[in-house]
């Protein structure tokens, strides 16, 4: 294995953000496979921006990226009940709106 592959002898994976025109937030695209950062941008570039639909990319590492797990949905999600100003239990709905 050497520094710039994986154990099955492939680059490291990039995750690819594309930017939308008119200033729209970043999007995920995808992936790559890439030595490097520049490579990566490159191989991003050629692959998700052919139709000239992004104005921006961003690269990341897939290794570099944390997410939470299916189980914590319910105790990692659950709003705070320490912070009651979050909770719109003390908003009065004005007459003539109609509430769901």
């Amino acid at each position: 294995m050497t520094p710039e592959t994986n154990g099955a002898g492939q680059w490291p994976l990039w995750e690819v953000f594309t930017q939308p025109p008119g200033g729209k937030p970043h999007e995920h695209a995808g992936s790559v496979h890439a030595p490097d950062a520049e490579v990566a941008m490159q191989n991003a570039r050629d692959v998700y921006t052919r139709r000239g639909e992004a104005v921006s990319l961003w690269v990341v590492p897939s290794v570099a990226i944390v997410a939470s797990a299916p189980g914590d949905a319910g105790p990692f999600f659950d709003p705070g009940n320490d912070k009651p100003y979050r909770h719109p239990q003390f908003y009065k709905t004005p007459r003539g709106i109609k509430v769901f």
